[in-house]
């Protein structure tokens, strides 16, 4: 019989993201509130300094998953369905900021809260795979199955990532066009607004590291807790 592996604990690199991205909130927040209003949008541009990182890093976190999932269904890895998990969840975190920062900027722009426009309803559905994720998770008991099957929808769910991102260029919409073109490289906003945005964006990205870090810790010690007590029923069945 072999003794359950003791989880690692969060390390140094773990709470160095976490203490950088905290330290650096404030500096992003005075940045975002000092930039110049835009031609159009006014002051309400402000938004955007929260609502694009949390969506970039929302596609990134499920990026994360989609790529992890397939290395576990190559591999039977389970520290890789560990890592699509904690990127999942903080991914869903993180689009869920995403959907409702939108919604604010949305309601004096186009004097509603929610329109089912192509930008929008793709990001519903994305969020609502990943939620459907969760789900199918808690609803399979056998752990090899949950992860396989998490894994399946992890790299399908993916699909509506480039999906959401390329609606406004694809299909007429109300949503504005990308301020920074990933597909062309092109950048549309004043010098200043666009080193704004930057730092917010490393910013969250220094936090989605830090949470996706303490995620997988978690999710190592719950593993090996279920571990440990799978060990402790084979040894009580051996006594018996």
């Amino acid at each position: 019989m072999t003794e359950a592996r003791k989880p690692h604990r969060p390390d140094a690199l773990t709470w160095g993201l976490l203490g950088l991205g905290l330290f650096l909130l404030p500096a992003g927040l005075y940045v975002a509130l000092t930039a110049p209003p835009d031609v159009n949008q006014g002051f309400l541009v402000r938004i955007m300094y929260l609502h694009v990182p949390t969506a970039w890093l929302g596609y990134l976190a499920f990026f994360v998953t989609f790529l992890y999932s397939l290395l576990y269904l190559f591999r039977q890895n389970p520290k890789h369905d560990r890592v699509a998990l904690a990127s999942a969840e903080i991914g869903l975190v993180f689009m869920g900021l995403a959907l409702v920062t939108g919604m604010l900027w949305a309601r004096p722009t186009w004097g509603v809260y929610w329109t089912w426009e192509p930008r929008l309803t793709t990001t519903a559905i994305l969020f609502a795979v990943y939620v459907g994720y969760f789900l199918l998770r808690g609803a399979i008991e056998d752990p090899e199955l949950r992860r396989k099957a998490a894994a399946a929808v992890g790299i399908l769910g993916f699909i509506n990532v480039p999906i959401s991102y390329m609606s406004v260029k694809w299909w007429r919409s109300l949503h504005q066009t990308q301020s920074i073109d990933l597909t062309t490289g092109r950048i549309n906003m004043a010098p200043e607004m666009f080193q704004a945005l930057m730092f917010n964006l490393l910013i969250f990205t220094l936090l989605y590291l830090a949470f996706v870090r303490f995620r997988g810790f978690l999710a190592e010690r719950e593993a090996g807790g279920e571990e440990a007590e799978a060990l402790g029923l084979e040894a009580r069945k051996e006594e018996a």
